[in-house]
């Protein structure tokens, strides 16, 4: 399984990157305006400072809602960096640009997927990458994971080759379950991916070992 990081924050990525574990980035509007980027240059520019820091895919998300809209916009992006992958929302205009893309050779990530059913027309349409968003799902009292399991059957039975990219991840927890339910990808904060290191045992453990060294 592929390990992202979502975020904007230049300091997070270049932590993750440093642990020789990191095989991309995801981004979003949102998270570039926590980090105070606005304005296209801007954008651009940290596009580009991302993509020079992360040797993978790096998803840039277009913010139209129209299909020549989001064409448009996808198109400049791409036009970025050979790592750039589109992201394009779950909606009837964004299948129609996914397939565009898809035809044209440019990756795309579907995002904002909800549903097995969402699934299935994305990976139709010849999407790199779906984002089934798992604590959104949580959040109104269903189980993320679930859906990653049904998409994970649906794609293997159907040979549908998108990659299921878990998203919405909230905790090191949800990064094994979507492991173990077949995910391809985890985007995840920081936070989360390290949290994966830890474990009381293994403080213990070490907290023993150099007590015992210094009685060698």
């Amino acid at each position: 399984m592929k390990f992202f990081i979502d975020t904007a924050n230049l300091a997070q990525i270049s932590e993750a990157n440093d642990l020789g574990i990191l095989d991309g980035v995801t981004t979003n509007p949102s998270l570039m305006a926590k980090e105070g980027i606005k304005g296209e240059e801007a954008i651009v520019a940290h596009y580009k400072t991302i993509c020079d820091m992360v040797d993978g895919d790096i998803s840039a998300e277009v913010l139209g809602v129209t299909f020549e809209g989001i064409v448009e916009e996808g198109k400049k992006l791409a036009a970025i960096h050979p790592n750039i992958v589109v992201k394009v929302p779950m909606i009837k205009d964004g299948i129609k640009a996914i397939k565009w893309f898809s035809d044209n050779g440019i990756k795309t990530n579907c995002t904002l997927i909800f549903s097995a059913g969402q699934a299935i027309l994305a990976a139709k349409a010849g999407a790199t990458y779906i984002s089934p968003f798992i604590g959104r799902i949580d959040d109104g009292g269903w189980d993320g994971v679930q859906l990653i399991e049904q998409i994970a059957q649906i794609y293997a039975v159907q040979g549908f080759k998108s990659q299921i990219l878990a998203a919405s991840i909230r905790n090191p927890n949800h990064i094994i379950r979507c492991a173990e339910a077949g995910a391809n990808v985890c985007t995840c904060p920081l936070d989360s991916i390290l949290g994966l290191l830890k474990h009381p045992l293994t403080d213990i453990g070490l907290a023993k070992f150099l007590e015992d060294a210094k009685k060698m």
